[in-house]
């Protein structure tokens, strides 16, 4: 009996050797070398296509044709263990063996359907996922980003992406959203390399490039003159998303979310750069996402505050206080991004970009497999974008080298930039982002060899001056404060 089972095993580790030992040569045979050659291709894939197999993980009828392979693989595993056994068993076995030798073949057949059940239902719910999240270009409407995609290669003629993040506060209990976080992602293309620009929730007087619709409304920007410090509530960047297409509905022309395409435009003009696509982060499901990740890590400088109202002078029951590398659930991340009480809008915004480089960080490779359904689930209810499924394999790739890349923040001068004034000087805000990104060194050039009829160029050495960036390992660094809101 132990030999028995011992064979039974290695015929389930290496598919058709149990049938080669039991007498069946020709179908073991031709099992156990096409088990290898799946085995070696899987291998081959893996190191030499990983970018193209993850690619094809954001196309749906893949990831369909995925999750059947994957239940067919695993049956014919299962039909192979249970013949092998039968060929191995001795016909002369007693009811014992045969009940032991039963049970163990299907312990052995539960490791293999078990795991395959996994797979599947995580194969399903990325598609699922993607479906929901996703639209194909000729399905959804945008009034603001690229009209034609480049399937092949998107990034031909285009240096950089420039995505628009969003975090809204849209919940049942609140009436209309507010778009209290934005960020642009300007990303480089060939590197990988990222600069985060966030811009204050309180800006005024938000421009609009001369060809939209929204500069006849608003050839000054958003604003009125006159105003209370409350009445520029609803006149500030954090109100676009609501108020615009309430005052000016399908004012862009056809879209699936008019206040994204409204924000899209303004913080394009203000800080000089053409906006490609938005991703929009639901705040009230945000703790899912990072609940789902099993928690970030981030390094708090100061006490954070967990509720409170600084205008009524409510203080906050709860602190997240200061701490290198501390593990946070979804809760305190959703209140270490966006807690107020006794900060400024400047430290918010610095653990806000802080939460996006542990949210990276967090996605590795262990993560994402263990725990993809609830990553997955979590997603469909925390992002809209108008990024369309056909770019979703490009956007892959590129992803990996965000990963692999730098992250580093714009810095904005409020004062010289008069960011907290009812006129922000938005020119001096668009010089300073673009010697920002100019400064990002480009990848090394290949030397060529001059041809003799050439004179031979002369090299300088020449390092521009460095751009008003910081990397987010710096800005994101444990140094702590001594002054603590209380």
């Amino acid at each position: 009996m132990p030999k028995l089972l011992g064979l039974t095993l290695l015929g389930a580790l290496l598919p058709g050797l149990g049938l080669i030992i039991g007498g069946r040569r020709r179908i073991g045979a031709f099992v156990l070398t096409l088990f290898l050659a799946l085995v070696g291709l899987g291998v081959y894939v893996g190191l030499t296509r990983r970018e193209e197999v993850l690619a094809a993980a954001v196309v749906p009828s893949r990831l369909l044709m995925t999750s059947v392979l994957i239940g067919a693989v695993a049956f014919v595993w299962i039909v192979v263990i249970v013949a092998s056994h039968r060929s191995l068993r001795p016909a002369t076995g007693g009811t014992g063996g045969r009940v032991l030798g039963a049970g163990f073949v299907g312990i052995l057949c539960f490791a293999i359907a078990a795991p395959a059940a996994i797979g599947v239902q995580s194969v399903l719910a990325q598609r699922t996922l993607v479906q929901d999240v996703f639209q194909a270009q000729d399905e959804s409407r945008s009034a603001t980003r690229p009209t034609t995609v480049n399937v092949k290669d998107p990034w031909e003629d285009k240096p950089r992406l420039n995505l628009l993040l969003l975090g809204g506060d849209d919940a049942p209990s609140r009436e209309g959203v507010r778009t209290d976080t934005v960020i642009v992602a300007s990303i480089d293309t060939r590197t990988g390399n990222t600069a985060l620009i966030s811009l204050p929730r309180n800006l005024t007087f938000m421009p609009f490039p001369k060809d939209s619709p929204l500069h006849k409304y608003y050839p000054n920007g958003f604003g009125k003159e006159g105003l209370s410090l409350d009445g520029r509530l609803e006149w500030m960047l954090t109100a676009m998303y609501q108020n615009i297409p309430d005052a000016h509905p399908g004012i862009l022309g056809p879209s699936d979310n008019e206040g994204a395409d409204v924000v899209k435009q303004s913080v394009g003009e203000a800080i000089g750069l053409k906006l490609d696509y938005y991703l929009q982060v639901n705040l009230q499901s945000f703790p899912e996402i990072v609940d789902a990740l099993g928690g970030i890590k981030v390094n708090v400088n100061e006490r954070v505050a967990m509720g409170g109202i600084s205008s009524s002078h409510i203080p906050p029951k709860e602190w997240i206080e200061p701490g290198p590398n501390q593990h946070l659930d979804g809760r305190h991340a959703l209140w270490f991004a966006r807690g107020r009480y006794g900060a400024d809008d400047d430290q918010r915004q610095v653990r806000q970009r802080c939460v996006i480089k542990s949210i990276v960080d967090a996605a590795d490779p262990q993560t994402l497999v263990t725990k993809y359904k609830a990553i997955a689930k979590a997603g469909q209810h925390l992002l809209r974008t108008d990024i369309p499924q056909e770019l979703l394999p490009a956007m892959v790739q590129l992803a990996l080298r965000v990963k692999a890349g730098t992250v580093s923040n714009v810095t904005l001068d409020p004062e010289k930039l008069r960011l907290k004034y009812l006129h922000p000087d938005y020119q001096a805000l668009r010089d300073t982002v673009e010697n920002a990104l100019e400064s990002t060194p480009p990848p090394m050039a290949t030397p060529t060899t001059p041809s003799p009829t050439t004179r031979k160029p002369t090299t300088t050495t020449t390092t521009p001056p460095p751009g008003p960036t910081q990397n987010l390992v710096d800005a994101c660094a444990y140094n702590p404060n001594g002054d603590q809101p209380n």
